[in-house]
């Protein structure tokens, strides 16, 4: 029961309630309460954002070289599959099938063409319309960002073949990777390079299977998907 002159309160109890004085030291606890229920200090958040940055610089070029490595693995893939479509293709229709790689300024156009005279794929044949184009022309950079046909430098031979030089389309003079009603090819490769990474599609003539390889600097040496 309240004294005398005094006013009970209803409702919680006030912080003055809740600390207790003790001459100076009432104040200082009272003080030190705010600062524990007013969130961080600037120094703390100065502290953790640089820490943020720190992180994440580091971070950074990881990510960025995965992304590439992403990218061009799919583009390899890609081109993986354009080929054993074209292979499936002279199967089906029991005639050549071929996939033409032509250079246009820095980079590449291929496209699917389809032997019209039976005489097979031909340059001449494509340019005059006797080898209908199947589909339509494409660019790797279209559909994979910052991945075209390429080659790094200093690139050791794919199974035992020789090295790639500049040239990143090695299917002979004309650029056709073909494909036979009977399943056959005609052997080559063709190497996709992304910002950093590289990899190699590989055409086998005798079983006309097509395999992809990625290039492992540090290895040294190519190493297939």
């Amino acid at each position: 029961m309240a004294g005398p002159g005094r006013v009970r309160r209803s409702g919680p109890p006030l912080l003055e309630d809740t600390v207790p004085s003790f001459g100076e030291a009432g104040p200082r606890a009272r003080a030190a309460l705010r600062t524990e229920r007013g969130g961080y200090s600037l120094v703390e958040l100065v502290f953790v954002a640089g820490l943020v940055v720190t992180v994440s610089g580091m971070a950074a070029p990881q990510l960025l070289s995965g992304l590439d490595d992403y990218r061009t693995a799919g583009a390899a893939r890609y081109v993986s599959a354009r080929m054993q479509r074209a292979r499936m293709d002279a199967v089906k229709h029991s005639a050549e099938v071929a996939v033409q790689f032509t250079q246009v300024g820095t980079g590449y156009l291929f496209a699917v063409y389809r032997d019209g005279n039976d005489n097979g794929v031909r340059t001449k044949d494509i340019q005059s319309g006797a080898d209908p184009l199947v589909g339509s022309a494409e660019r790797l950079p279209d559909h994979f960002t910052a991945v075209d046909f390429g080659v790094q430098l200093g690139l050791p031979a794919v199974d035992g073949g020789a090295p790639p030089g500049n040239d990143p389309i090695r299917l002979g003079p004309s650029n056709l990777a073909s494909f036979s009603s009977g399943g056959t090819a005609t052997s080559g490769s063709v190497y996709v390079r992304g910002r950093h990474a590289q990899y190699v599609v590989r055409v086998f003539g005798i079983t006309g299977k097509v395999r992809v390889l990625k290039f492992d600097r540090v290895a040294n040496q190519w190493k297939p998907l």
